[in-house]
């Protein structure tokens, strides 16, 4: 027969802690019952299996207090770090479940801010200025990608997207239109052919085709037998309009930008003969339960887009 694994005894607990440093700062067993909400009897098995464990004495007890031998100094500092830190990892599990503290992880769509979504992160912050903010300004592509990936919670996007692992939540559709310094390029609504034509000037250089608004047009054109080839490619909706408003090309915004006060005022826009909308929707991962944190700055921004 073999014989049974040597099983060591349990190490110290963290209630024999807690109640080892009650003890040792009220100086009677009871008075620490009271503090711990438990009886007299409790407390001093706890201290006692300590004691029994490492076969040493962590009081002398005295006729009215404890008073802590060696090993009771010794052992004290030790206690009290342990408590700390268990206080500590219960303060911020605690705070997973409430808006009293965590990190909020959450993705905002390149232009958000033309969607007066720039108060969004002041608003939060004030009402709970506990909890840690992780906001990320990048295209629909790239927040599609982190929330599917984990790297965020949840986001905001223009649509379409990959949506393989997502749930998608649509909000808000904005008008996509043709801007340009030159009003005779815009006395009557864009087509495909038209768009072929211009000396376009594109914004997000670095996805190219796979935005979702470029990708809509790629589609379109696809359609139309026509092919799109931008003059001019930046990064930014704003270098774009610059350019626009020196009369180097042309190129499109929704109706956000064209409505915003940066918006060039010397530009003209119209619509596309058949409109195109940039949809803008909410996405988090399939079956994902988002912290409370996530969840609140979601909805925030819900409704921030809604009452636009």
């Amino acid at each position: 027969m073999g014989s049974t694994p040597y099983q060591p005894p349990p190490a110290t607990t963290l209630n024999q802690l807690r109640a080892f440093l009650a003890a040792a700062r009220l100086g009677t067993f009871s008075a620490a019952a009271v503090e711990l909400r438990t009886t007299q009897p409790s407390v001093s098995e706890l201290v006692k299996r300590m004691e029994e464990h490492y076969r040493v004495p962590l009081f002398t007890r005295g006729a009215r207090r404890l008073v802590l031998t060696s090993a009771g100094e010794e052992l004290l500092p030790y206690a009290q770090q342990a408590a700390e830190a268990a206080e500590g990892a219960d303060r911020a599990l605690r705070s997973l479940t409430s808006l009293d503290g965590g990190v909020a992880t959450f993705g905002l769509l390149r232009n958000a801010d033309y969607y007066l979504l720039s108060d969004l992160l002041e608003t939060f912050h004030a009402r709970h200025p506990r909890v840690r903010l992780r906001i990320v300004g990048l295209n629909s592509v790239e927040v599609a990608e982190a929330v599917t990936a984990g790297d965020l919670e949840a986001g905001l996007v223009v649509l379409p997207i990959d949506a393989e692992g997502l749930d998608i939540t649509p909000l808000l559709r904005d008008e996509v239109v043709y801007a340009s310094a030159d009003p005779g390029r815009t006395t009557r609504p864009i087509t495909m052919t038209d768009l072929a034509e211009a000396p376009l000037i594109l914004y997000d250089a670095h996805y190219g085709w796979r935005d979702p608004t470029r990708r809509q047009l790629a589609e379109r054109a696809q359609v139309e037998g026509v092919t799109l080839s931008p003059l001019v490619e930046v990064e930014q909706v704003d270098s774009a309009l610059h350019l626009v408003a020196r009369g180097a090309g042309d190129t499109i915004v929704s109706r956000a930008v064209a409505g915003s006060r940066t918006f060039p005022k010397d530009l003209h826009t119209v619509g596309f003969a058949e409109p195109l909308y940039d949809t803008i929707a909410a996405v988090q991962r399939q079956g994902a339960v988002l912290s409370p944190a996530t969840r609140e700055i979601a909805r925030l921004a819900r409704r921030m887009l809604l009452e636009r």
